[in-house]
C-alpha cells in the first residue's frame, strides 16, 4: 500500500479538472440530489474496515468473557441496525429498501474485521449504507469493550467495491 503526503496529492491533482459536486447547486448550497429519472438497477456494495485490540481484549472476546456480551454477534446486529438507518445519520443519503446486509465480524491476530455487504434494487447506490454498518460495527466493539482496552484503534474503513446491474427489461 502507497502512502502519499497531502502535498502529494495536491501535486497530483492540481492539473486535473475538478468534477462537478454532485450535492451542491450552482451557489455551493448543499442539496439532495434528485435520482427519480435514474434507472432501477441491482445494486452492490460492499465495504471493510478494523480495530486493533490488546491481545488480552483478543482473549477475552475468544473465550466470550467480555461482561457486555458476545462482542462479534453485537457487532453484526448493530452494524445490520445502521445500514438500515443510514439515511437517518447522513442527511445527503436517499431512503432506499435494501434487499440484502450482511455484516461479517472475524477476529485475527491484532484485531478484529468487519466486512459488509449491502444489496438493493433501486435507482442509487448503497456504498453509503456499507460504509455506515462497517463503522457502526467497530464503534460498538469499541464501546463493549472499552472498559477493557485503552488502546484500541479504529481504522482502514472503505469502500472495497462497487458494482450495479441492469435488469432484465
Amino acid at each position: 500500500m502507497v502512502v502519499l503526503t497531502a502535498r502529494e496529492v495536491f501535486i497530483i491533482l492540481e492539473d486535473k479538472p475538478m468534477a462537478k459536486l454532485t450535492h451542491t447547486d450552482d451557489q455551493g448550497n448543499a442539496h439532495m440530489v434528485d435520482v427519480g429519472d435514474k434507472m432501477v438497477q441491482l445494486r452492490v456494495a460492499k465495504a471493510s474496515g478494523h480495530i486493533l485490540l490488546s491481545p488480552e481484549t483478543l482473549k477475552l472476546i475468544a473465550q466470550n468473557l467480555i461482561k457486555k456480551g458476545d462482542v462479534l454477534t453485537v457487532a453484526e446486529i448493530a452494524g445490520i441496525q445502521a445500514a438500515k438507518r443510514t439515511a437517518e445519520l447522513i442527511p445527503l443519503c436517499h431512503n432506499i429498501v435494501l434487499n440484502k446486509i450482511l455484516v461479517k465480524a472475524v477476529q485475527d491476530e491484532t484485531g478484529i474485521n468487519i466486512t459488509s455487504e449491502v444489496r438493493c434494487t433501486g435507482i442509487t447506490g448503497v456504498e453509503m449504507e456499507a460504509l455506515t454498518a462497517v463503522s457502526v460495527g467497530l464503534l460498538t466493539i469499541y464501546d463493549m469493550c472499552k472498559a477493557v482496552d485503552k488502546s484500541m484503534v479504529i481504522g482502514n474503513v472503505q469502500l472495497i467495491e462497487k458494482t450495479k446491474t441492469n435488469l432484465r427489461e
